[in-house]
């Protein structure tokens, strides 16, 4: 009978416990009320919460869901602390600019408010919330040139070319040209100003002093060899629809670049001299009334050459360029861009050429100094081209040579003092290369594998915050059905890295990008998938081209519904802060 009794007494306490619960539960649309209106260069959105419902403030996102997927980057109100959490309560007032919205699209858009919310007492939340607006698109669309501006900034081709299909072709042209002036502004074409400056030197003996008029023609066709190299491997790879970086980046290639490059190097140490016959040399000598003779045809090679050490400055606008002509099938218009596009790069290079009576170093021992630094400089070059095929560790090796090689030449070990003012600064510098030289000497003894880490070995792995640096393993042999398959198993959103063994910036994407913690850490929200394509199979050759892909290193985005994101696509290096802007888009 007591036992009958307490049931009765503890069946009593729990009902009316779930009552209370039951009574006090207010369902998620009297529990928050949200709307969106445009007001002004403004949308006012606002959730009202009931009284005793608070909002996290870790989950409140604006985004736009159509026609492209965006997170809004808005100023949203402080929270306040309960319990240890940041919440939101009674109000959430944000104000999103137009021009936020607009910057990522001129059409008719869906934003969509997203956030989660729990009852103050009684421990029950509610599941996610995402409420959707429609509004009109903006009836002054972007200009062209923003919408260029955040597509190279984007480094997506796709957009390049989205935007180009629909404007004229002077506009195209003229539009390329820009591209190849902003892109000399950039570092990337800072290699090729003391390759162009050893050229002019190397074809003027101790007692000739080079003319601008000579420095500008060698100058011309160093420019001219390099555009017409853009124009035909972009135009090629167009209309085969191949990889822009597939030929080109074959190990027989880049060791014949490496071997032209050891052999230029030779011809500045003054050991023979690379020129075209004389009967060629007498009609090109009366063009230039006798300001330009020898070596005209190293000059069109180093050109050539030049185009592919700075391929991975240019790979949004030539990719984009190169995924037109695929589409539209118009070579001509594709190849007239390209050629203006270099022609616009080398503008800087025009300059130097025309500059050379002024600025380069005058007859005498100095000419002979200076042609043998930009000696080493192209013996630098051949490494980095023969660092695409060997091994890092003989990589490592040929720069630990190539450092010390230097130092003896420069004297690293004669008498001091003897030496005045610049000379001690030389020997100084000398006596540097000998240390990094020793460094790099020693990490290849070590079995290390990156210039930039040679004692990798004597230190400790890369930890941060307890967690270990993670690798991403490049795999092969991946099929549309596989990688679909692999998609589909996600709950995560999809990041396919696709890469190759020989491509630079592949291997500077691993070391710089995908190692930094902060990138790791924002990466945890994605599934990394990361497909080798360095044997070109059929199966790898039909991945890419269904998702328009030219050259590597390109990455792709899926979102969580497995939807691939055409708009999100990035080509080339990316830097660790714009590659974790772009994920936080997601």
């Amino acid at each position: 009978m007591k036992f009958l009794k307490l049931l009765l007494l503890v069946t009593t306490f729990v009902n009316a416990g779930f009552g209370n619960i039951k009574n006090d539960f207010i369902s998620a649309d009297k529990a928050f009320k949200t709307s969106a209106v445009q007001h002004g260069d403004m949308i006012e959105a606002k959730i009202t919460l009931a009284d005793t419902i608070h909002v996290n403030a870790d989950t409140l996102k604006f985004t736009l869901v159509k026609p492209d997927k965006y997170t809004l980057d808005v100023k949203l109100p402080k929270p306040h602390e309960v319990d240890g959490n940041m919440v939101y309560t009674k109000e959430i007032l944000v104000n999103i600019p137009l021009k936020e919205i607009y910057s990522k699209t001129s059409e008719d858009y869906t934003l969509a408010i997203n956030f989660s919310g729990c009852a103050d007492k009684g421990g029950v939340c509610y599941n996610p919330i995402s409420d959707k607006f429609d509004f009109k698109g903006n009836p002054n669309p972007t200009s062209t040139w923003s919408k260029i501006s955040r597509a190279m900034e984007e480094s997506n081709p796709s957009a390049i070319v989205d935007i180009l299909v629909h404007e004229s072709s002077f506009f195209i042209v003229f539009l390329f040209l820009l591209f190849g002036l902003f892109l000399a502004l950039t570092p990337c074409i800072f290699p090729m100003i003391p390759i162009l400056s050893s050229i002019i030197v190397s074809q003027h003996s101790e007692d000739e002093e080079p003319s601008a008029l000579a420095g500008f023609i060698v100058s011309l066709i160093y420019v001219l060899s390099m555009a017409i190299t853009y124009t035909l491997v972009g135009v090629i790879s167009g209309l085969a629809g191949a990889d822009i970086q597939s030929v080109m980046q074959s190990p027989w290639v880049l060791t014949g670049f490496a071997v032209m490059f050891f052999a230029l190097a030779l011809s500045l140490f003054g050991y023979y001299e690379i020129q075209l016959p004389s009967s060629w040399q007498s009609k090109i000598n009366s063009i230039s009334d006798n300001a330009q003779g020898n070596g005209i045809l190293g000059t069109a090679i180093m050109g050539f050459l030049s185009a592919f050490i700075i391929g991975p400055c240019v790979a949004p606008p030539l990719a984009g360029a190169v995924l037109f002509i695929s589409q539209t099938g118009d070579a001509i218009l594709g190849g007239m861009a390209l050629f203006a596009m270099s022609m616009g790069m080398g503008l800087p290079l025009l300059l130097v050429g025309a500059g050379a009576g002024k600025f380069m170093p005058r007859p005498g021992g100095w000419m002979t100094i200076v042609s043998h630094s930009f000696g080493v400089i192209m013996l630098g070059l051949s490494i980095f081209m023969l660092g695409k095929v060997v091994s890092p560790e003989w990589t490592l090796l040929l720069w630990s040579l190539l450092f010390m090689g230097t130092a003896f030449y420069m004297g690293v070990f004669n008498d001091s003092s003897a030496k005045v003012g610049s000379k001690k600064i030389l020997q100084l510098l000398a006596f540097i290369f000998l240390l990094y030289g020793a460094v790099l000497f020693i990490g290849y003894i070590t079995g290390a594998r990156s210039v930039l880490h040679p004692l990798e070995k004597f230190t400790s792995t890369k930890v941060v915050q307890g967690s270990s640096v993670v690798k991403h393993e490049a795999k092969s042999g991946y099929s549309i059905a596989k990688l679909d398959k692999e998609i589909a198993n996600s709950t995560k959103p999809v990041v396919v890295d696709f890469r190759k063994k020989s491509c630079a910036s592949c291997d500077e994407l691993e070391e710089f990008t995908f190692s930094d913690v902060a990138v790791q850490e924002e990466l945890k929200r994605f599934t990394f998938i990361t497909i080798d394509v360095t044997n070109g199979t059929d199966d790898e050759k039909a991945i890419m081209k269904k998702y328009n892909i030219f050259g590597t290193p390109t990455i792709i985005f899926f979102d969580k519904e497995h939807h691939y994101l055409p708009n999100k696509t990035m080509s080339g290096f990316q830097k660790s802060e714009k590659f974790i802007k772009h994920l936080k888009t997601m």
